[in-house]
């Protein structure tokens, strides 16, 4: 489902969309669209899209034709999801020690909506760190 969101062409057009939305939060996936892992993400993004457009806009980045964010955020794995607003990196606790960005593919779109929740409401507030409802500390169980 990845054709069926924006996709964010070069590093102007990132910067474009982080910077000049002012009320919403920008939902960037990094990754490639061909990635399995991705699949996944863009299908949960896509199904989101028209319930989360009130307080929140999805954006698509392919890591290897905009290779200038890589470095930057350390986009080393396959489908990276991160948040933006008012051209802020917001970060969210979930558990897992990395609280910049999630690193792997959120299947259920519930989970993702209230992630995206949280997000916009902390970062209202002008938090730059939110905590999410749910730790995925505990994702995999051992």
């Amino acid at each position: 489902m990845s054709y069926m969101l924006p996709h964010l062409k070069n590093g102007w057009e990132v910067d474009q969309a982080i910077v000049t939305e002012e009320d919403r939060v920008v939902v960037i996936r990094f990754g490639r669209d061909s990635d399995p892992t991705c699949m996944i993400q863009d299908e949960v993004l896509f199904g989101i899209a028209e319930k989360v457009k009130n307080f929140a806009v999805i954006y698509l980045v392919d890591i290897d034709e905009v290779p200038d964010f890589n470095g930057m955020y350390e986009l080393y794995d396959a489908c990276t999801t991160m948040f933006f607003y008012r051209n802020k990196h917001i970060m969210v606790d979930l558990g897992t020690g990395n609280n910049n960005k999630i690193n792997w593919a959120l299947g259920d779109k519930q989970e993702l909506i209230d992630i995206i929740e949280i997000v916009y409401r902390g970062a209202r507030k002008g938090r730059g760190l939110v905590v999410s409802p749910k730790d995925y500390s505990t994702k995999y169980r051992y």
